[in-house]
């Protein structure tokens, strides 16, 4: 979204709000498992999902490593990303901090929702299987992409930071953004969030950007 601010005198302001209004919902397990699988053909949008993203390092030799090592082909393909998790979950501590990344998580021992989420991304995707980032305030998860038996793909939310929950996911907190590989223009290395921008031509107004959760009414 762009919006457009005319000229300001000084000592004047300008406001731009937006009201989005959205339904919230838990996401449930899918009743079956057993048929999920990993897509065998991917489609551009796709493709992007197994490629390396700011701080998920998937071409690091110690994650190439470290998924060869997870990786069981005498489970099926729920189990083994279901294995990812734990593995994840079970050897980085959380711990709140500033952003470091999959290979700093996994060389640490520590980090949190960022650091737990793109371990778990990158060990996905060295594996072929397509994952992202789910953006909400104050906190992300990942989800993770499987195909069923009649050819559709769906996408799997877990919990990474915070109580175990594989394949669904309690919290209802609205989603801001899903991916971790953007183009910006005012940034010229790729970025793993969008985030709000003011560009000014002349002057250097003084800017705060404002997210809020409305009370509901009823």
């Amino acid at each position: 979204m762009l919006v457009t601010v005319p000229r300001l005198l000084p000592g004047e302001t300008a406001q731009a709000i937006v009201i989005v209004e959205i339904n919230r919902a838990v996401t449930l397990p899918p009743s079956s498992t057993d048929s999920l699988v990993k897509p065998k053909k991917l489609n551009r949008s796709l493709r992007q999902y197994l490629a390396a993203s700011p701080y998920v390092e998937i071409r690091h030799k110690k994650i190439k490593k470290l998924a060869a090592e997870l990786r069981d082909d005498e489970l099926n393909d729920w189990k083994q990303i279901e294995k990812y998790y734990d593995y994840v979950r079970a050897n980085v501590e959380f711990r709140e901090g500033e952003l470091k990344g999959a290979l700093a998580a996994l060389e640490s021992g520590f980090g949190d929702c960022e650091e737990l989420t793109s371990l778990f991304i990158a060990i996905c995707r060295v594996n072929d299987v397509p994952a992202r980032t789910v953006w909400v305030p104050g906190h992300c998860y990942p989800e993770f992409y499987l195909v069923d038996t009649e050819g559709e793909g769906h996408w799997y939310p877990c919990q990474a930071a915070g109580d175990r929950a594989f394949g669904e996911m309690p919290d209802p907190r609205p989603i801001l953004q899903k991916g971790d590989n953007f183009k910006v223009p005012e940034k010229k290395k790729r970025q793993r969030y969008v985030a709000e921008f003011l560009k000014s031509v002349g002057g250097r107004p003084t800017v705060s950007f404002v997210r809020e959760v409305l009370p509901v009414d009823g």
